[in-house]
């Protein structure tokens, strides 16, 4: 392999022919520095975890929120998890704090320039996790069912 990141060609397998229907964003390889996937891994890791996608669809959805009211739209979260999710995606550069000179002090949170892109390309996950719910929960019906019936199987 060569030290070059080029998606399909250097993977051992071919690489599949085009879908007619696929988007057009789909035509060609591209090249990954692997600067960038380390961010792609990173940034998996984090909207994998259970608040971090959820938190920035209620910021996008919803414009600046406060910390109470933002937490009041995540049922679950306890203020410290949302403490920490916040502060990662601050410090990922796609939510900003903003903090007013008040009394009681006021705290803010909105999603910078950068976390709206970023929303608006996870928002491609929420479509396709809505129009494949179904689907794919009938897919893994029937793979328990048959893992099931091999273990029974497996018993005798």
């Amino acid at each position: 392999m060569s030290t070059d990141r080029h998606l399909p060609e250097t993977m051992d397998i071919p690489a599949p022919a085009r879908r007619e229907d696929a988007p057009a964003t789909c035509t060609a390889p591209c090249a990954i520095t692997p600067g960038a996937e380390e961010l792609v891994r990173d940034m998996l890791v984090r909207f994998g975890d259970k608040w971090s996608m959820r938190a920035m669809d209620e910021l996008y959805e919803r414009g600046a929120l406060r910390f109470t009211r933002l937490r009041e739209h995540l049922p679950g979260i306890s203020q410290k998890m949302l403490t920490q999710t916040l502060r990662q995606l601050e410090r990922d550069g796609v939510v900003a704090r903003r903090v007013y000179a008040e009394v009681p002090p006021r705290v803010d949170y909105e999603l910078t320039p950068l976390g709206i892109e970023l929303a608006e390309a996870l928002c491609g996950v929420w479509e396709w996790a809505m129009r494949h719910e179904q689907r794919v929960a009938a897919t893994r019906a029937a793979y328990d069912a048959q893992s099931a019936a091999g273990k029974s199987g497996e018993d005798q």
